[in-house]
């Protein structure tokens, strides 16, 4: 119980009063009384009046008594003085007990009361720093605005203490213990600051996570004061309070959003600085060692040579830490001759360099960094883009580690709808991206230094220039069998990135993954591996850019394999087609161009024709030979296979135009095209008789319409010119003129014939070769007639035969199972007519079906109505009966009319066919011999 006898009834009477002049002038006798005891030197008595005003007033029930309490405590502070600071543990507590009182006047005369004592304390309050700084953090967000004003005038007093003397200012408590040491040590510099900001960090990292803006507001501004200290080093402890400090970015009040950027911004100049202060250390560091080893190297050739001892051996014989000089020991790329040793001159041991001796934790910056790369706020976004782009600079090494995360957030912002953020991030892959393509793979030899970690420079580098700790074995030891970065976790990001719905991330990702495969083949994309189906999926993007890149990482993975690989990837290929038939129609030109355009062009066309000879679905057969052989036309990128396919005189070419030709029969018109391009005319004339046994269907009248065009393309200028040469070309004659009968009256069909009728009428003449040809017209006719040890034209005609054969037999079975299916259709309609009342519409739609079931060709398919009397076939459905399809005798007549329509055309009266003259017996049964 506190002594009755420290104050007098008249004092306890004005300070417990509701009046505060009555308060303050009891205060004032307070202040009188200590000032009193303190001269006398009677330390008791003043501790009886600090019991008495802690116990009976700051700790009183009533509102009053504790006001009156927080007053004397602040008096009895200033009569104290200098000698408070023995006292500070009886004051301070009781007062910042009161900074959480429910009584808003209470809380008032508390900031009142403190900032007295810190203003008489000064440096001691730093002893309470922690407990201050908490209850000020609190009362920034008061309710009331008397207490903010007094808290804002106890903040400014606190910094300015904090910012003149945090990192000298030794409390008298520990000065007077230290005067009391036996060590030896020299005491020059304090041992223990009043102020310790490794105790401060974890209650600022406590307090950041406050949502309140006036709490962020106050501790930005505490942050920003800290910060501006520079023996504190703030920085250092930056990953610890980092987290929040970004999330002060998304506050709404626009002052708090521009002083976080302010004091970030400041932060990574600070790194910054940090680390251009290390690498001059490392730079200088290595030098002076360079300098020393020059020395050693001379010192040690002049004793070699007095000795008569080689150099090589006496440079083994100096002292015991003697490294030789070899190539590893140096870094190369340093500029040793801009480096000037005499820049570290003349500093001596108290010259402080901005940014030396800090130390950065960038590995827990960067991890907390990570974490905002795909925050939804967007300035959030942009500050952590921003810093991780400018680590890729400071820790290259760290960086690095972190690539497979770093490319799972970065890449989704490539397509970001802020410009900012996009450019950012653009900027961010694009270095990215460069870093990793020169860093070396499994500890290869590169030009770069070694990534020696932060911790491993700072405790081999020394802080003095002489160097002498820094020798090659002081060097942490790398590992040449571990890679800089996880190639397995990037892959199967940069996969799930390559299905992302924005095209850049698309782009970007294949764009990655070609760069590694280039980079590591061994180590990335097996096509065994769950990777080469995606890369298969990825064909039907909708982005033609991204369809070529991944066309070509697929050449590049194919090209890395062997010949199995390769043959398994042009299977996976086609088997993609024939599953999804609209990607063969959008996007098999495209797909099929650029993998001729990185791989080899007759390998692939090789492959595909292999394939497509096994192919049981015959009807894709037919439709991929169709694509195939159309590529192979117009492409001009397959300008070299065509070449090849010219020369028939060579085993190669033989070679591959009879590969070619036994996948190409699935298709009438693209075998017979693949002839006009070998030159093999002859053999085309031939393989065009067999046309006749065939169904003339709309969809082959349609391509022999295209090939009509396509011969009117550069691709078969050779033709067009040959023509002009019939004693050395007659079947081309031939070929061209049965063609024409296949075609009906239509565009291509008049195309055609003016292009014949062009021809001078001396080419008819020499169409058909002469029954005894001489040896000279033999050796001169058509590139077609090849060595009996060449090509085997006849089994070719008979294998093109027969894949004929199954392929009409496959379009019967299609209509017999489509009549039948019409047929019940069609029963079941006359059933549900006949039950219904009205007859002319029953009659109505069985003539219906019957009509529709009528229009349908061999091949399964419905003719619309406009195309029964299509200007393109000039097909009409009354002259084929039930059938859409020509009549086979119809090709057959035509064919056997040949002779009769040139010689009309070439030899009769442009205005009158009567006045032809008749073609003579021999041509004409020449003509129907077949």
């Amino acid at each position: 119980m506190a002594d009755t006898s420290a104050l007098n009834a008249q004092i306890i009477r004005g300070l417990n009063d509701r009046v505060y002049e009555k308060r303050k002038a009891a205060a004032l006798e307070v202040e009188k009384l200590i000032r009193e005891h303190t001269a006398n030197k009677e330390p008791e008595k003043i501790k009886a009046i600090l019991n008495k005003l802690v116990s009976d007033f700051a700790g009183s029930q009533q509102a009053n008594s504790r006001n009156g309490g927080l007053i004397g405590l602040a008096a009895a502070s200033i009569a104290l003085g200098p000698n408070v600071a023995v006292h500070l543990d009886e004051i301070v507590p009781p007062v910042l007990a009161c900074f959480s009182d429910q009584d808003s006047r209470v809380r008032y005369y508390a900031c009142e009361s403190m900032y007295n004592i810190a203003k008489v304390s000064k440096g001691e309050i730093l002893r309470y720093f922690n407990e201050v700084f908490d209850a000020m953090s609190k009362l920034a967000a008061d309710s009331e605005v008397s207490v903010k004003n007094g808290t804002e005038l106890l903040d400014r007093l606190i910094k300015d203490i904090v910012a003149e003397q945090s990192t000298t200012y030794v409390s008298a408590l520990v000065l007077a213990s230290m005067s009391h040491d036996d060590s030896t040590e020299p005491v020059s510099m304090p041992r223990t600051t009043a102020f310790s900001l490794p105790r401060f960090i974890p209650l600022l990292a406590e307090r950041i996570q406050a949502k309140n803006p006036f709490t962020r507001n106050f501790l930005v501004s505490w942050i920003t004061v800290l910060d501006s200290i520079p023996d504190l080093e703030l920085v250092s402890f930056l990953p610890d309070f980092l987290d929040g400090l970004l999330q002060f970015l998304s506050d709404q009040n626009k002052d708090i959003r521009n002083a976080t950027s302010s004091i970030l911004a400041n932060f990574l100049a600070e790194i910054r600085e940090a680390f251009e202060v290390k690498e001059h250390q490392k730079q200088q560091a290595m030098k002076s060692y360079f300098v020393e080893q020059q020395r050693k190297l001379v010192v040690a050739s002049e004793t070699v040579s007095e000795a008569g001892e080689s150099v090589k051996d006496g440079s083994t014989k100096g002292d015991g830490d003697d490294t030789t000089l070899g190539p590893n020991s140096i870094d190369g790329d340093i500029n040793w001759d801009a480096i000037s040793l005499s820049e570290t001159e003349g500093r001596g041991k108290g010259s402080w360099v901005p940014g030396q001796g800090v130390v950065i934790d960038y590995v827990r910056i960067v991890k907390i960094l990570m974490e905002h790369l795909c925050s939804t706020e967007e300035e959030i976004q942009a500050t952590a883009l921003k810093w991780i782009n400018e680590f890729i600079h400071i820790a290259k090494e760290v960086i690095i580690s972190f690539t497979p995360q770093l490319i799972s957030a970065v890449l989704p912002s490539l397509a970001h709808s802020v410009p900012t953020i996009r450019n950012s991030a653009v900027e961010l892959n694009k270095n990215l991206y460069k870093i990793i393509l020169e860093t070396p793979t499994n500890g290869l030899p590169s030009l770069q230094p070694p990534p020696y970690s932060m911790v491993a420079r700072e405790s081999t580098l020394p802080s003095a220039p002489n160097g002498s700790a820094y020798t090659p074995t002081s060097l942490p030891s790398i590992d040449e069998h571990t890679d800089p970065f996880d190639y397995q976790t990037t892959v199967e990001a940069l996969v799930r990135q390559s299905r992302n719905v924005h095209e850049e991330t698309r782009v970007a990702s294949l764009d990655w993954l070609l760069m590694l495969h280039k980079k590591a083949p061994k180590k990335i994309l097996a096509i065994d591996d769950g990777t080469f189906p995606v890369l298969l999926d990825i064909l039907s993007d909708s982005s033609e850019e991204v369809v070529k890149r991944d066309l070509q990482l697929l050449a590049q993975l194919s090209s890395s394999f062997e010949d199995e690989y390769f043959t398994r990837f042009m299977g996976d290929l086609l088997r993609s087609f024939s599953n999804d038939r609209k990607l063969l129609e959008t996007r098999g030109s495209l797909i099929i161009r650029n993998l001729c355009l990185s791989l080899n062009s007759e390998r692939i066309y090789r492959s595909f024709a292999e394939i497509l000879e096994k192919e049981e679905d015959i009807e894709f057969a037919s439709s991929m030979v169709q694509n195939l052989n159309s590529i192979l036309i117009t492409s001009p990128e397959l300008s070299d296979l065509r070449k090849r396919l010219k020369n028939l005189d060579t085993k190669d070419g033989q070679m591959l135009f009879t590969t070619l030709y036994k996948s190409w029969c699935h298709n009438p018109v693209a075998t017979f095209s693949l002839c006009l391009l070998a030159q093999a005319y002859e053999h085309a004339a031939n393989l065009l008789q067999s046309f006749a046994d065939l169904d003339i269907t709309v969809n082959l009248l349609i391509q022999i319409d295209k090939l009509v065009q396509l011969l009117e393309s550069p691709v078969f200028t050779y033709l067009r010119l040959q023509l002009l040469e019939p004693e050395k070309n007659p079947y081309l004659y031939k070929c061209l003129y049965g063609l024409l009968m296949l075609l009906p009256q239509s565009s291509a069909f008049a195309s055609l014939k003016n292009r014949l009728t062009s021809v001078s009428s001396m080419g008819f003449l020499h169409l058909i070769p002469r029954s005894a040809p001489s040896t000279d017209l033999k050796r001169q006719s058509t590139k077609s007639y090849i060595k009996d040890d060449g090509i085997k034209f006849q089994d070719l005609l008979t294998h093109f035969r027969t894949v004929q054969t199954k392929h009409e037999k496959t379009r019967k079975q299609a209509l017999h199972s489509l009549g039948r299916s019409g047929s019940q259709t069609t029963r079941s309609r006359r059933i549900r007519d006949r039950d219904r009342t009205s007859i002319p519409a029953s009659s109505s739609n069985l003539s219906q079906s019957v009509t529709s079931t009528s229009t349908k060709n061999n091949s399964g398919n419905i003719l619309p109505n406009e195309q029964r009397g299509n200007p393109i076939t000039g097909v009409s459905s009354s002259s084929s009966g039930t059938s859409g399809s020509l009549h086979t005798d119809q090709p057959r007549r035509r064919l056997s009319a040949a002779s009769s329509t040139s010689a009309t055309s070439d030899h009769g009266n442009s205005h009158s066919r009567s006045q032809s003259p008749p073609v003579s017996n021999v041509k004409r049964s020449s003509l129907h011999r077949k």
